[in-house]
């Protein structure tokens, strides 16, 4: 084969997987102008996929390394925020250095250390110390002032001068609460983690309120029916085989695994989910739609988020100055096969 027709044979092949025509992808290659920064960038994907080499010429430096710190990665939610926070940075030219925390292994602070002596330009933080009202946020306050970018996902603390990205989840809890109660339910449980978070306080805040308003539930009775437990499907397993011992025929979770505890926990007592206890989970992580039954949950705009976050961390790299405030997003009720009417319902 000729030089030209193999050249030929590469550029049919990238069109085809970038979906553009062999122009657009010649325009790419000569690095030409009047190409869509999303097309530019999906011709460039095709080449790294098919293992072409990139012209020297589009060979983007690495404009430096941002730490993201997250939880343990047991939970499928914060590997899905560790995903799009990464291709929302590739764009900008960083790389982020992934820090997993796991029970007994490397702490936060020690996290933070070895990234500092990697020199990372900014770090953001997921659902970290910074959501937990016992710690101690010295910690941050110390990292500005070197100065280091930081932004923080789920847990406000407002003694910290940065950008915070949140899903409201003062509304989630009312608005789980508003799906079971017009499925005729009034005993409705809530299950979710240790009240030192940031993210729990708030949920306990809104499911209350809700009850109050909603199901007409006096002080006493939601003092019964709030579970706080240990976040993961053991705990929510644990939690609601009490609320159910106390009458509970809906439970509204702190997370989708504790919701998938809860489902086990109906099981075991011979109760069907729906039929018997309805079940709402919180995050919409993925496989959620394929559970048994497909789980009715709170999904957490997780995409919008990490791009937040992204776009307010480079803005303080670069000096702009990104507002030091929190960003609340609307969670959103996806309905699934979890819940139903009331069995008690008139």
């Amino acid at each position: 084969m000729s030089y030209s027709a193999a050249m030929r044979a590469r550029l049919s092949d990238i069109a085809q997987q970038a979906d553009v025509s062999e122009a657009t992808v010649s325009r790419v290659l000569n690095d030409r102008p009047g190409v869509a920064p999303e097309t530019r960038q999906a011709v460039l994907t095709a080449l790294d996929v098919l293992g072409y080499e990139r012209p020297a010429r589009l060979r983007k430096r690495s404009a430096g390394l941002v730490g993201l710190v997250v939880p343990e990665l047991d939970n499928p939610i914060f590997p899905a925020f560790a995903q799009i926070i990464e291709s929302a940075l590739a764009p900008t030219g960083y790389t982020p250095v992934l820090c997993t925390q796991t029970p007994g292994g490397v702490r936060e602070d020690e996290y933070v250390e070895m990234l500092l002596d990697r020199q990372v330009s900014g770090i953001v933080f997921v659902s970290g110390l910074h959501a937990d009202t016992a710690a101690d946020h010295d910690r941050y306050r110390t990292l500005i002032a070197r100065p280091l970018p930081i932004v923080m996902i789920n847990g406000y603390a407002p003694g910290i001068p940065a950008p915070f990205v949140s899903c409201d989840d003062r509304e989630a809890a009312e608005l789980a609460v508003a799906h079971l109660v017009a499925l005729g339910h009034r005993r409705i449980g809530l299950i979710t983690g240790p009240d030192r978070f940031v993210p729990v306080q708030r949920k306990v805040n809104g499911y209350k309120t809700a009850m109050r308003r909603l199901a007409g539930v006096d002080d006493d009775e939601l003092a019964e029916l709030t579970e706080l437990s240990l976040f993961g499907v053991e705990g929510g397993e644990a939690a609601a085989g009490r609320l159910i011992e106390r009458g509970a025929t809906g439970i509204v979770c702190g997370s989708d695994l504790m919701a998938l505890g809860a489902i086990r926990a109906a099981r075991q007592r011979g109760l069907a989910v729906p039929a018997d206890l309805s079940v709402v989970g919180y995050d919409d992580s993925p496989l959620m739609a394929f559970t048994d039954p497909p789980l009715t949950t709170m999904r957490q705009p997780v995409a919008a988020m990490a791009v937040a976050a992204v776009r307010a961390l480079v803005d303080e790299i670069n000096g702009h100055g990104a507002p030091h405030s929190e960003y609340l997003f609307r969670p959103e009720l996806v309905v699934r096969g979890s819940t139903a009417v009331s069995p008690h319902a008139t």
